[in-house]
């Protein structure tokens, strides 16, 4: 999903009102600037804009927030309404992020706000040292549900180095519960956090907690990090305080997830902002091209999965209506490469799939968005312990991303085979590995003629096979 113009930041969790998804996402009319909330419907494929429902007040904008359908009207807006809690920073004072209550009774298409906070930032409000304001200054992006249990709403809110959990019986109304903490700062302050509970695939029921984070001080991502555990109405406990992580790539941030219609209790669904905010603030081509900026990933279905030492993990796979969208499919002859070899396809947006092994070969891969000459490209492969996407040949002159060219997601080293799902788009790349534990997704900006398709290895032979093409070739 892109925006019909100008920028395009953090999707919302969508909600569902009359049968179909409600999304909404940040946008302004200039990079990087101040907005409101924009609103497109979608089936999770192919999204529909509706405009600004939460536009800039005063000057002062709207930020990441979420969306609830109160169907038993605790709220007293009707039964049904639309609730949106979101952040504002009051009188456009950066230390008062605070929280505010929209309603709708038109099924999400039209928002009212009450004109006072429901959660006010009170460390804002006292802060004096620089250490209390810096701690002020990140109050935001409510996330909220409904705990049957308990019967009351809860609300995970990021702070800088810890969520926050309130409780409220009208989503007017918050009372402060707990603080989840996490032992290493160097992991970044939590945005948009999500808290939500599964069904695995073994019938056992688990709680997750997610948020965006900035771990690149320590080697990690600045994707979505997620802990299993516990709620108990008050609190969550992590059954591992090591995070686990839904994307390894540059470009995975400001999350979200939802319970499907069909299947709510054990599958999600997740799209991500394929930007980051090392970069984010860029012009890119197509301010120029088509006057907008931004993107969000490919809807992505989740499952949470029992592994073999006992843990839990959300494994991903591309929601499965995309395949059906698919203009043309080519399957290709399996082949052995030594070397280097171009496939006799070309195309702008597809998906690549196929299944590499080895024996000997050091390095294993596919280059996509290839130019004629081949100095333009963008690899996906196996080296030692690394399963990376290096998009460095693809930069444009002008639009250096250095040193955020290659990401890499961990793999055993002693693999000798890998399964790759990579779709390709005309300023995206997403990977997924082999049963989705692991997916890699990378803003590229491919010049037009970057259309071929090539495969190579260091050191050695592998076998690729299962070698199969699904264009889209028209508007989805």
């Amino acid at each position: 999903m892109t925006p019909p113009t100008a920028w395009l930041c953090d999707p919302q969790r969508p909600i569902v009102t009359g049968g179909q998804y409600q999304m909404y996402y940040l946008h302004s009319d200039v990079n990087n600037g101040p907005g409101g909330w924009d609103h497109a419907t979608t089936d999770g494929v192919s999204f529909t804009h509706h405009g600004t429902v939460m536009p800039i007040a005063d000057g002062v904008p709207v930020w990441s927030g979420c969306l609830v359908v109160d169907e038993a009207n605790t709220a007293g807006f009707g039964a049904g309404a639309v609730i949106a809690l979101a952040t504002r920073p009051t009188d456009g004072i950066r230390r008062y992020q605070e929280q505010y209550l929209y309603w709708s009774t038109d099924g999400g298409f039209s928002f009212t706000m009450l004109p006072d906070p429901v959660l006010i930032n009170t460390d804002g409000r006292s802060a004096q040292t620089p250490a209390e304001i810096d701690n002020a200054e990140w109050c935001r992006d409510p996330k909220v549900h409904w705990d049957a249990s308990h019967g009351e709403w809860v609300m995970a809110l990021g702070r800088a180095r810890y969520a926050g959990f309130y409780t409220s019986p009208d989503l007017r109304n918050w009372t402060w519960r707990s603080n989840f903490d996490y032992p290493n700062p160097q992991l970044g302050g939590i945005e948009c956090p999500d808290l939500f509970e599964m069904t695995a695939d073994d019938g056992t029921r688990h709680w997750v907690f997610g948020a965006s984070m900035d771990a690149y001080g320590v080697g990690l991502p600045m994707t979505y990090a997620y802990w299993t555990g516990a709620w108990d109405g008050t609190r969550f406990v992590a059954d591992n305080l090591t995070p686990q992580w839904l994307d390894w790539g540059w470009d995975w941030y400001g999350a979200v997830t939802w319970p499907t219609i069909e299947n709510p209790d054990t599958r999600r669904l997740a799209i991500g902002w394929m930007n980051n905010w090392k970069y984010a603030a860029r012009d890119v081509p197509t301010d120029v091209t088509d006057g907008y900026n931004g993107q969000n990933s490919i809807v992505r279905e989740l499952r949470l999965a029992r592994q073999t030492g006992g843990w839990y993990s959300l494994l991903s796979s591309p929601i499965a209506a995309l395949a059906g969208r698919a203009s043309s499919t080519v399957t290709l002859p399996d082949r052995t490469v030594n070397g280097s070899a171009v496939l006799p396809w070309n195309g702008r947006a597809y998906e690549l799939e196929l299944d590499i092994s080895w024996t000997n070969a050091t390095n294993v891969g596919v280059s996509v968005g290839r130019s004629a000459d081949g100095t333009r490209h963008t690899n996906i492969g196996k080296y030692g312990a690394d399963l990376y996407v290096d998009r460095g040949p693809s930069e444009r002159a002008g639009y250096n991303l250095a040193p955020y060219t290659r990401a890499a997601a961990p793999i055993d080293a002693n693999a000798r085979s890998v399964h790759l799902r990579i779709f390709v788009d005309r300023q995206s790349v997403e990977v997924y590995v082999n049963a989705g534990h692991t997916v890699l997704s990378q803003q590229v900006h491919f010049l037009d003629t970057d259309t071929g398709i090539s495969l190579y290895t260091d050191g050695g032979p592998a076998q690729f096979t299962g070698i199969t093409i699904r264009e889209y070739t028209t508007p989805l």
